[in-house]
């Protein structure tokens, strides 16, 4: 089987890449800027907003996964060229070709929502839903693992003995993203049917500020003092990290913390076979474990 990984250098599609490696799929990552190896493809995103320029990449494989995102645009990205106009090329180009594909997606997203990166990744599974294609939407909680921008800013925030968090009604079910990796591996090699769309999450459910006190208990310290600190701040916090590109902290993410991102049907144990994995482990990353960042 062979599969094409869209942001396979990335946290998501890095640990999907090994999944799929240790099933024995044939795979290729396409991404920015990758180095010429026969293994890698070249894919810039902005670029491909027709189905077109899709076929000639895509006519070898027999499933096409994508796993692109962008935190914060950047110059010549923007959220609708990257989540929406190219995952909607994609899906007509793979119905053409009859060729499988998986979108990672999240799992919250809005047609109300004010943020554009909320709003354009809706878009996306929007149009590539209506698109007749061989297709499975994943979406996921928040993710816990190595190499994660966000992870790891979750875990230094926990080493803080006072943090300073929003309190809201929003509840997330955070899940490792080698689960989620593994479960997208089996669901493609072993071609499990499934739902066109379905939601992944963890074991437990909780706030943000109960999460940031699990990811400390974990470590083995006492919980913190948490000091709670109004919305509108946050929402202007959030707004001054997207000007300056500063923490993953940012406006989308403000809404969707507000938001109810847990599995309406969770999927996660049946795709894995096996019981998840507890969030908030120590995990090696370049010799580093999680709780070493306390330290650095």
């Amino acid at each position: 089987m062979r599969v094409l990984v869209l942001g396979g250098n990335g946290f998501i599609g890095s640990n999907i890449v090994n999944s799929l490696n240790k099933l024995g799929a044939e795979v290729f990552v396409g991404g920015r800027n990758l180095i010429n190896k026969s293994s890698v493809i070249t894919v810039r995103m902005e670029n491909m907003g027709k189905a077109n320029k899709w076929i000639p990449l895509l006519n070898e494989f027999d499933v096409v996964i994508n796993a692109v995102g962008i935190l914060r645009e950047r110059k010549g990205e923007s959220y609708n060229d990257i989540h929406a106009k190219a995952p909607s090329a994609l899906a007509k180009a793979c119905a053409k070709l009859d060729i499988r594909l998986v979108h990672i997606s999240a799992i919250g997203l809005s047609a109300q929502a004010k943020s554009g990166f909320i709003i354009s990744k809706y878009l996306g599974e929007q149009s590539i839903i209506r698109n007749d294609a061989n297709v499975v939407i994943v979406r996921a909680s928040l993710l816990d693992g190595q190499g994660g921008y966000g992870a790891r800013w979750f875990r230094r925030v926990a080493c803080w003995p006072i943090q300073f968090v929003m309190q809201s009604e929003g509840l997330i079910a955070p899940l490792q993203v080698t689960d989620l990796a593994d479960a997208v591996a089996n669901l493609v090699v072993n071609k499990i049917k499934t739902p066109n769309i379905i939601e992944l999450g963890g074991v437990e459910t909780m706030s943000i500020p109960n999460y940031l006190q699990l990811l400390r208990l974990r470590m083995g310290k006492d919980r913190a003092i948490q000091i709670n600190v109004p919305k509108s701040l946050v929402r202007l916090a959030s707004h001054v990290f997207d000007m300056y590109a500063l923490t993953p902290l940012s406006f989308g993410h403000f809404e969707l913390m507000q938001g109810y991102n847990v599995p309406a049907i969770n999927k996660l144990s049946f795709l894995l076979g096996r019981e998840p994995q507890l969030v908030g482990l120590t995990v090696n990353i370049a010799n580093k474990s999680f709780i070493d960042i306390c330290t650095t």
